[in-house]
């Protein structure tokens, strides 16, 4: 196997490639790839029909596409640091598009699913390797408006995604939502001419602990979706496996050092409070519209939509916001947003269609600030040759956080059954916003530690 050899790039000259175009390409990618995780969801009702599934069994096109995914992210990430981004990337792409061309084609449910979870394997390299490659290339003074770009790409899928999938699905059927799609590979010249070269040497890759670690990640996605004690128990042995096999190894596939980093174990759990409170929103918010309201699903979808390309118009000021001022501060305005977005679906949500359209404009835009500060500020405080493995980790929990805020309003809404919608959406909002103040307090802990070593660092030089 190769590694690359990679120096810190801090200025101008070192930067080897044209960052803009790369940066816009690649937005685009991310859009198609974010589109199709949601966008296949609006369809799951008339696959159902046509291949006379349960819902148990339906529902595999979704939690066997996000565990794909999910894995496919941290490896592709932590391959980053032995194989070309560029090799990669393509080989992402392709299996990407390759699948797309089959799922279009395909007649039966399992070749269906088979389909969706290579699309995820591939769709994994775009959504990890683009922050890495602004982590790596782009320079501190121009990286948060980069991975703004992309974080608001990815908020713009998540969006149109139900809109254009529920659109497709009923005019033209659900197999052209892989044409869309199959669009990727109409990047792969432009990335091709675009992309740094990297110089190789030789290294190894930890393919058991990469198996171990995707087994165990696996086993606790599983748990989430279905509770069941016998797949908890199974997961926890596998994961004490892998804990003691991460301190055997010489170079795992999960390095115990970035592990062990009480700051970046700090920015793991507010990434996570993050995406586990914007997953809960987008499955909350079309069943507060439908059962309350009676929304239709397209109107459910114009009603999330706007809070989608808000997100994506203020992600321009974010990221030259963290350029100019860092990350703190923009972390600190995403959690405020959190907050009001919070207390105010908790009173007003059952009020008015258009106050759950207005108050998600204030999620969405708290969700890019966090997701797009968090990412900028591991690349910052951890070094380039952790930088892939961090970014990898960090999107895994992205998606621990997402499942877990999805199966927790579940549950909420279960135990509630009988009682009037505003006392239901009232209780689980409230309690929501411990959630919030959890990660709030959670940051002051972390910026506690960053001024103790300021001030370390400071006493060092005068003396």
């Amino acid at each position: 196997m190769s590694s690359i050899s990679i120096s810190s790039l801090e200025n101008d000259k070192k930067v080897p490639f044209q960052e803009n175009k790369v940066v816009l390409i690649w937005s685009l990618t991310t859009l198609l790839v974010v589109m199709n995780t949601t966008m296949f969801n609006v369809a799951l009702p008339v696959v159902l029909e046509e291949f006379q599934l349960k819902s148990s069994t339906a529902s595999w096109l979704v939690s066997g596409y996000s565990i794909m995914f999910a894995l496919s992210t941290l490896t592709f990430g932590r391959l980053s640091d032995f194989i070309p981004i560029s090799r990669l990337l393509m080989i992402g792409i392709c299996l990407l598009g390759a699948a797309s061309i089959i799922g279009f084609f395909s007649g039966h449910f399992l070749l269906l699913l088979g389909a969706r979870i290579v699309q995820a394997a591939g769709a994994g390299a775009v959504s990890g390797l683009g922050m890495i490659l602004a982590g790596r290339y782009i320079p501190v003074s121009r990286r948060g408006k980069a991975m703004a770009i992309l974080a608001s790409a990815a908020s713009l899928g998540f969006g149109l995604g139900p809109v254009l999938g529920g659109v497709i699905t009923q005019f033209f059927g659900w197999n052209y939502l892989f044409a869309i799609t199959g669009l990727t590979f109409l990047t792969i010249p432009f990335f091709q001419r675009l992309l740094p070269k990297e110089h190789l040497k030789k290294g190894q890759f930890d393919v058991f602990g990469a198996l171990l670690t995707g087994l165990s990640v696996t086993g606790l996605l599983l748990f989430l979706s279905s509770f069941s004690f016998g797949v908890l128990a199974v997961t926890l042995v596998l994961f004490a496996i892998w804990w003691r096999y991460l301190h055997w190894k010489e170079e795992p596939f999960v390095p115990p050092t970035l592990l062990r980093n009480k700051q970046y174990s700090k920015l793991l759990f507010i990434n996570c409070s993050a995406f586990f409170l914007n997953f809960s929103n987008l499955f909350l918010m079309p069943i507060m519209l439908a059962t309350v309201f009676g929304k239709s699903p397209v109107e459910v979808g114009l009603v999330i939509f706007p809070g989608a390309v808000f997100a994506v118009i203020t992600g321009q000021w974010i990221g030259r916001m963290i350029d100019r001022f860092g990350n703190k501060p923009v972390i600190l305005l995403g959690q405020l947003l959190f907050v009001c977005a919070t207390v105010q679906f908790a009173f007003l949500s059952t009020v008015s269609p258009y106050l759950i359209l207005t108050t998600y404009m204030f999620a969405s835009v708290g969700f890019t600030a966090i997701s797009t500060s968090m990412t900028n500020e591991v690349t910052r405080i951890l070094p380039i040759s952790q930088i892939g493995s961090a970014i990898g980790i960090l999107q895994l929990m992205q998606f621990f956080g997402a499942g877990l805020g999805v199966t927790v309003s579940g549950l909420l809404l279960t135990v509630q059954e009988g009682l009037v919608a505003e006392i239901v959406y009232r209780n689980i909002y409230l309690c929501y916003s411990f959630v919030v103040i959890l990660a709030g307090s959670m940051y002051g802990f972390y910026v506690r530690k960053e001024r103790g070593k300021q001030r370390e660092q400071d006493v060092t030089v005068e003396l």
